[in-house]
């Protein structure tokens, strides 16, 4: 029989121990926190707003630093516990930055919906899918950020080479930013995840006929112009007529100049407003985008479907035609008109 010296001993138990110590450690983030110190989910109470704690978020921050501060603030009984739920739940990674009004005392899978829900963000901005720019600083401006903080970022905010305006580059999304973000900083956020999204979109793959700004203007047309499910049918569109040197022709374009949105019916006098921007006057693309448009949009306007489309009209809700021939155009349109006055577009 092999006799141990004392040495080997003590290094079999050492390793037993470190190999218990890490089985519990995995055992506890698996089972969500358990074994940590955590109110009950079952008494916790939604609190009134004056009661409710601010909770503040940076960008990139880990699980163990927002469990510290919501045990530190009374909101949890212990970071482990919080720290162990957002391990074992993917949804975690989506907990924006931002000031979080959250509930005191509550157990720790409450807190971590309360911190993915929006509403209750302190100064969220909500950028939809084809906003201006114009839309959009009103929101900044209840968020906290000042006029001239706002118009001071616009001047001087770099834009991603290639690209004169920010116009366009303001991704759809939401965002809350924590206190102290400057707004030319709040600006490069939202333009970074533009370029990501340009990126996963193909904007700046070589030999296209386009270049990447002019790409984004063809999106946001897109994006203007029609719902989802015809956008690569209106992306063919467009690049059907530059190629024959046509005109437009497009209302979002005269809509931008205006600024008016809704159903408004282009009288001849606004077709003829002496803009760039006109595409009832001016050929080709307009100098910019009009508009902030989603990925989906920048998709379509890379892909877009095979055919020999120059004109479409959307004749009653969810019925967006498209052709090649001007007569049977006019037909169609002749049945918009009549469904416009029969109220089928509510």
């Amino acid at each position: 029989m092999k006799r141990f010296n004392r040495s080997e001993v003590l290094r079999a138990t050492a390793a037993i121990a470190i190999v218990s110590l890490i089985t519990l450690s995995l055992s506890q983030l698996r089972g969500g926190g358990s074994g940590a110190p955590d109110f009950s989910c079952a008494s916790s109470q939604s609190a009134r707003i004056e009661e409710r704690i601010a909770i503040e978020v940076s960008a990139g921050e880990s699980g163990s630093e927002i469990g510290k501060e919501l045990f530190e603030k009374g909101v949890v009984k212990s970071s482990q516990a919080f720290f162990g739920v957002a391990v074992g739940d993917p949804r975690s990674a989506r907990i924006a930055a931002g000031v979080h009004m959250i509930d005191p005392q509550i157990c720790a899978i409450q807190a971590l919906e309360q911190l993915l829900d929006a509403s209750r963000i302190v100064g969220l901005i909500s950028v939809k899918e084809g906003m201006w720019i114009s839309e959009i600083t009103p929101q900044l401006v209840a968020a906290g950020f000042s006029q001239e903080a706002i118009k001071a970022a616009i001047a001087s905010v770099k834009l991603p080479d290639g690209f004169n305006k920010l116009e366009g580059l303001f991704f759809p999304a939401q965002y809350s930013f924590a206190r102290g973000t400057s707004a030319a900083d709040a600006l490069a956020s939202a333009i970074k995840r533009a370029e990501g999204a340009m990126k996963e979109s193909g904007f700046f793959l070589e030999g296209d006929t386009f270049t990447p700004q002019e790409s984004l203007i063809i999106a946001s047309l897109i994006q203007a112009e029609g719902k989802a499910q015809d956008f690569a049918q209106i992306s063919r569109v467009i690049r059907n007529r530059l190629q024959i040197g046509m005109p437009l022709q497009f209302d979002s374009t005269v809509h931008y100049i205006q600024k008016k949105r809704g159903n408004i019916f282009l009288s001849t006098k606004s077709t003829t407003i002496d803009s760039a921007y006109n595409t009832y006057r001016r050929y080709g693309l307009p100098p910019g985008p009009i508009n902030n448009p989603g990925e989906s949009a920048m998709r379509a306007a890379m892909k877009p479907a095979a055919g020999n489309w120059l004109y479409f009209i959307t004749v009653a809700p969810s019925d967006t035609r498209f052709t090649n021939d001007f007569a049977e155009f006019n037909r169609w349109k002749v049945e918009y008109r009549k469904n416009l006055r029969d109220g089928v577009f509510g």
